[in-house]
């Protein structure tokens, strides 16, 4: 269970590429549980602002700090890329790995894999390579793996784009019994239906910055700034 306090500060933080600053000047308290969801354009620096976050980002500028320690903080979280990654394993293996890097005893590492193996239906495919798992499945499997360690705090890129109804509705209703059971959740999505299902929380980013912040239900019923109105009724914001 994680602490309803500040967790993480960020002052002054950019990234440039190329000469170019593709995320801030960014000042920024995070603070709460529950789920967050970072809406934006393309191109308005979501992936690149949780990267930042989970500290696999560079940044130019700036400062990131944690209620934490970093390297304890680090531990506490979890990162779901947008095209899941599989070790060229079976699906109990996939499963097992974080487990493996932590120590545990064979016996608990047996038995959570049992149950996530249940939990996202792949029971009856533990032994079977996970490369060649349909899109959905290995989607489920990559969040499965990062929740098998009991994160504090999870982080998801886009995680259902491309999945049909069926793959994201089985996602959502996993991240729901996470943030119920403690864990925070930040997450990028295009899916406006989906950002209003799952947010306690919206994060707006335009050219970059975070343009509007708050509450999920203020965010979408009175958006405050011109680029979140735009993004919500549709229009083209540059």
């Amino acid at each position: 269970m994680v602490s309803q306090d500040l967790f993480a500060q960020l002052r002054g933080v950019v990234v440039r590429r190329r000469g170019k600053a593709v995320l801030g000047p960014i000042d920024l308290d995070l603070s709460g549980g529950g789920f967050t969801v970072v809406l934006g354009p393309n191109g308005a620096g979501k992936t690149t602002f949780l990267r930042v976050l989970h500290g696999v980002e560079r940044i130019t500028s700036g400062s990131v700090t944690w209620s934490e320690p970093a390297k304890t903080a680090q531990q506490g979280q979890a990162y779901v890329f947008q095209s899941p990654i599989m070790l060229r394993r079976s699906v109990r293996a996939n499963l097992a790995y974080p487990l493996q890097l932590l120590g545990l005893p064979k016996t608990e590492i047996a038995a959570r894999v049992v149950h996530w193996a249940a939990r996202i239906g792949l029971s009856a495919a533990m032994d079977f390579p996970a490369p060649r798992l349909s899109g959905g499945e290995q989607q489920k499997l990559a969040l499965a793996r990062a929740l098998i360690r009991l994160p504090d705090t999870l982080f998801l890129d886009e995680p259902c784009a491309n999945l049909d109804g069926r793959s994201t509705r089985e996602i959502e209703e996993i991240l729901r019994e996470a943030t119920q059971a403690g864990a925070r959740i930040i997450m990028t999505t295009h899916d406006l239906g989906q950002a209003r299902r799952l947010a306690d929380r919206v994060l707006f980013l335009n050219n970059g910055q975070v343009e509007e912040q708050g509450a999920a239900d203020n965010f979408f019923t009175a958006p405050k700034s011109p680029g979140a109105t735009g993004f919500l009724n549709g229009d083209i914001i540059e």
